[in-house]
């Protein structure tokens, strides 16, 4: 793939998934489908600071489709911590028979928006991929 056309789906899947932990993960955790997003015992302290991570989160993607070449760092992050965030879910899941639903619902979105990160991210991290008057360390 073109590094044109991967910079382009990259800004719609920024988006996609800004927008999704903006405003879709909250009606999943307390409406939709709780047995797949949310976890037991159900603590509302912790699904509201779960709830306001991914929205920054969501938020922070949002402004990074604009210029993904500019926030790459940020990408990575979500990549990274999306990869660990599911790995150590699936783990407890797979131990937990009250959280098997995980397994079909929060974990592989995680992953799937890993991976799909990923595979649209320019590779390398060039000078040119960098932002204006930022320069690589040597």
């Amino acid at each position: 793939m073109k590094d044109e056309t991967r910079e382009k789906y990259l800004k719609v899947a920024l988006m996609v998934f800004g927008l999704f932990l903006l405003v879709g993960l909250y009606p999943l955790m307390n409406w939709l489908w709780p047995d797949g997003w949310a976890w037991e015992p159900r603590q509302t302290e912790y699904e509201q600071m779960i709830q306001g991570i991914y929205a920054t989160m969501g938020i922070f993607l949002i402004i990074a489709s604009r210029k993904p070449r500019e926030h790459r760092s940020l990408i990575q992050f979500t990549i990274w911590s999306s990869v660990v965030h599911a790995g150590i879910m699936a783990a407890q899941a797979t131990h937990d028979h009250h959280e098997h639903a995980n397994l079909i619902g929060d974990v592989p979105a995680l992953f799937a928006m890993a991976a799909v990160l990923w595979f649209l991210l320019p590779k390398g991290g060039t000078a040119a991929a960098m932002p204006d008057g930022v320069r690589r360390a040597t």
